[in-house]
């Protein structure tokens, strides 16, 4: 008989700790029994909800809040992501720009069953090929991938009341505790928060299925 495993994930597809968890979050479940059926159901979290439509300078605005160069905060990031797999470098990408179409696509994309998916695409698309997501016609192009009409999700990204939502529910998850992505809550009891390492994301696996 299998068993249904729901984990909810908070994050933002600009922030590249998000990129390193997600992937190994996916990695973890990767490994797990054929008999474990899970769904992973993404939420809004604004990694910065003060980001104007067209972005920030990235570098200039860590250069500005920590005294340092960004060069030597990104560093450890992009070693954590070489080891989940990924070849980051996040010189490449200049700007942070303002994510709230794109959760609201992602959101939009729970029917379709495919939230994650898409959201990591959206994630890859900004960190590793360079992109503009703050573009509707480069979010839409990505959309349509995972199943969407062009013109529903031109859109359903641009509609005032689903923005509004969106922004309802990031702010809802800030209120409730959320303090930084990514988090991660495995059948509604147990709390993850960070990129942590593999072993531990296994750990939080196995207990909560043991429990299922």
């Amino acid at each position: 008989m299998a068993r249904n495993l729901k984990i909810d994930v908070f994050t933002d597809v600009v922030c590249p700790w998000c990129l390193v968890g997600s992937a190994r979050l996916d990695q973890a479940l990767s490994k797990l029994p054929d008999d474990v059926d899970v769904v992973v159901e993404n939420h809004p979290f604004y990694l910065d909800p003060t980001v104007p439509p067209e972005g920030v300078d990235v570098g200039e605005m860590l250069k500005a809040k920590y005294g340092r160069d960004p060069k030597d905060m990104w560093a450890r990031v992009e070693g954590e992501a070489s080891k989940a797999g990924i070849e980051l470098d996040l010189s490449k990408q200049p700007r942070m720009f303002n994510t709230a179409k794109a959760h609201t696509i992602t959101r939009l994309s729970k029917p379709n069953g495919n939230q994650h998916e898409l959201a990591n695409a959206i994630a890859e698309a900004y960190f590793l090929d360079h992109r503009q997501i703050n573009d509707d016609n480069t979010l839409a192009d990505i959309a349509v991938e995972f199943g969407w009409d062009r013109g529903d999700a031109l859109d359903a990204m641009n509609d005032a009341n689903e923005l509004s939502i969106t922004e309802q529910l990031a702010t809802s998850a800030a209120q409730q505790g959320i303090r930084g992505v990514p988090f991660f809550v495995f059948a509604e009891k147990y709390a993850l928060s960070g990129a942590q390492p593999d072993e531990v994301f296994a750990q939080a696996l196995e207990k909560t299925i043991s429990e299922l």
